[in-house]
């Protein structure tokens, strides 16, 4: 195990660097500096060396060596090369994508001493004021927008990305936001040479164009924040990011693909009883009454919580369920429910794991002539065990599957990129 105890000489101290470059190093950097036998830096700071040197009143003692660190190995091979203190000038943060990365590869740990300076997200997240204690970040430099897709998923508070000039720019970011359903859900700030005389922070507007004078190099804050109110939303057809969802379970909803096929296969009536079993978020049920009113509406989530997240939905939607129960299905069924719920003419099943088989023949016999049972499947495995007690009940059942794909950014074009497929087991009851 390796030790590091503040104040021992290191023999490369690394100093970040803000917008103000060398006149706004603080006293400790300037000292580290004075007594530097080599500096190495980028080219933009090493112009003005000669003069900030002449300012500092050395007397005669004459400039130290200088080297230009905007190639890492070149860098590299000249350190290897001294044997004196150095002094290596970053920009920000060595540390955050910077050339400290670089170093700790060539060197021990040891040997470098860091001196940070505020770094590009810390400065974006200062100049929208924001605490950022539980922000994310990622970084789409030489990766695949994917990245980005992958953490919106798990609904972030606060994510910073930064972008890639050679991939668009901030162009990708909307246009992964937008295909996640979740624009209207993040506050879109774009920050620009931050720290630099030429600094522009601004939100931009869900709908507006991305400003055509953007520089290609900044970085995107995506900031969590309330859904549109209901007399905004759609009738049909909502965004996954309308939705509030679990804190601890993000991205885990029936997606908006798949809840418009299992809206249309419910086949809604104008008026009856619609049991949403393993509820979720409640997105299924709660966008069947925005379409029907009139329906009477059972959600059953059993995950603790769940009943209070499905009546905030409920609220955000404009629309009042019936009952919101907080418990296992087959508990509920076996208890005597309200008379005006106790025989559904709809049901969707998207729960009850390894009791669905129980809880699909304990519903059965209590569905409506004429009734619909809907249930979204992820495997053939449990096509297999469900489809018999549709057989055996005497329903005349259906199979389906859904394949859907959203867009994701691809260097100047646009590629598709497959959400999982589903299975969908409908079973119609026949009129006696």
């Amino acid at each position: 195990m390796i030790t590091v105890m503040p104040g021992l000489p290191h023999p490369f101290q690394v100093i970040g660097t803000d917008a103000g470059g060398l006149a706004s190093l603080p006293p400790a950097a300037v000292r580290l500096l004075c007594n530097a036998e080599a500096i190495a830096a980028p080219q933009r700071l090493l112009d003005s060396l000669p003069q900030w040197w002449s300012d500092q009143q050395h007397g005669d003692r004459p400039l130290p060596q200088l080297q230009a660190s905007d190639r890492p190995d070149a860098l590299i091979g000249w350190l290897r090369s001294q044997n004196a203190p150095v002094v290596i000038l970053a920009s920000g943060d060595p540390l955050w994508f910077g050339i400290g990365r670089r170093l700790l590869q060539a060197f021990p740990a040891e040997t470098l001493h860091f001196h940070p300076a505020p770094c590009s997200m810390q400065l974006a997240f200062a100049r929208i004021g924001r605490p950022w204690q539980d922000a994310t970040w990622v970084s789409l430099h030489g990766r695949s927008p994917e990245a980005l897709a992958s953490a919106l998923q798990n609904r972030p508070a606060a994510l910073a990305v930064l972008t890639d000039p050679g991939q668009g720019g901030a162009a990708p970011v909307r246009q992964i936001l937008r295909s996640s359903g979740l624009e209207a859900s993040y506050a879109v700030w774009v920050c620009e040479n931050l720290g630099h005389r030429d600094e522009r922070v601004m939100r931009l507007a869900s709908n507006a164009p991305l400003p055509p004078d953007l520089q290609p190099l900044l970085l995107v804050l995506l900031i969590a924040e309330d859904p549109p109110l209901p007399e905004r939303l759609p009738l049909f057809g909502l965004e996954d990011g309308v939705f509030l969802q679990h804190s601890d379970r993000p991205g885990l909803m029936t997606k908006r693909e798949v809840r418009l096929q299992l809206l249309a296969d419910l086949e809604l009536p104008a008026d009856g009883v619609l049991w949403d079993l393993g509820a979720g978020t409640g997105s299924v049920g709660l966008e069947a009454l925005r379409l029907r009113p009139r329906l009477q509406l059972l959600a059953i989530e059993r995950r603790g919580g769940g009943a209070a997240l499905i009546e905030a939905n409920a609220e955000r939607l404009g629309v009042q369920p019936a009952a919101v129960l907080e418990t296992d299905a087959l508990t509920a069924l076996s208890t005597d429910l309200p008379p005006s719920l106790a025989c559904p003419d709809r049901v969707l099943l998207g729960g009850g794991g390894r009791d669905r088989v129980a809880l699909l023949q304990m519903l059965l016999p209590r569905l409506n002539d004429g009734g619909i049972v809907v249930i979204p499947l992820a495997t053939l495995e449990a096509l297999a065990d469900l489809r018999p007690v549709l057989d055996k009940a005497g329903l005349i059942s259906r199979i389906s599957q859904l394949q859907a794909w959203r867009g994701l950014p691809l260097g100047g074009g646009t590629r598709l990129a497959p959400m999982n497929p589903t299975l969908i087991l409908k079973g119609t009851k026949s009129h006696q």
